[in-house]
């Protein structure tokens, strides 16, 4: 499914970035990490605003930062929040990441450390998705 070295340098970045959390209003931090094409990773953090709607996950902050730098196909994802409980990413954060999974079978990493995290697939945790395929 993922090799368990990237695995792990996907958890590492994403707890390492949650650091970088600007959370005032929520005060809970999270990390994300992507990894694309050329076994590069990119990761982000969520990023709150006074104004809600305004706020962005962290894994929309890695994935569009990936997109921003021309890469469009995500290989694999890591989520960090609570080092207590396993954070799962939200509604909109699952459907982008349909937007630009390779396939559905991409793995979904949710951590709370390196050494206690689970691998889902995308389509365990976005069973029915509405993806380009239901458009035509």
């Amino acid at each position: 499914m993922i090799d368990e070295k990237v695995c792990l340098q996907l958890i590492d970045s994403a707890i390492k970035v949650r650091d970088y959390s600007y959370s005032p209003y929520s005060n809970f931090k999270v990390g994300a990490s992507i990894l694309v094409d050329d076994f590069k990773i990119f990761s982000g953090c969520n990023i709150e605003n006074a104004s809600y709607g305004a706020s962005n996950c962290a894994e929309r902050t890695a994935i569009f930062k990936a997109v921003s730098e021309g890469y469009k196909v995500i290989h694999a994802v890591c989520v960090v929040g609570s080092f207590d409980e396993f954070t799962y990413p939200c509604g909109i954060c699952r459907q982008v990441m349909l937007e630009f999974a390779l396939n559905n079978s991409v793995p979904i990493i949710i951590a709370q450390s390196r050494e206690n995290y689970i691998v889902h697939k995308l389509n365990d945790i976005v069973p029915f998705e509405f993806s380009k395929n239901n458009l035509i």
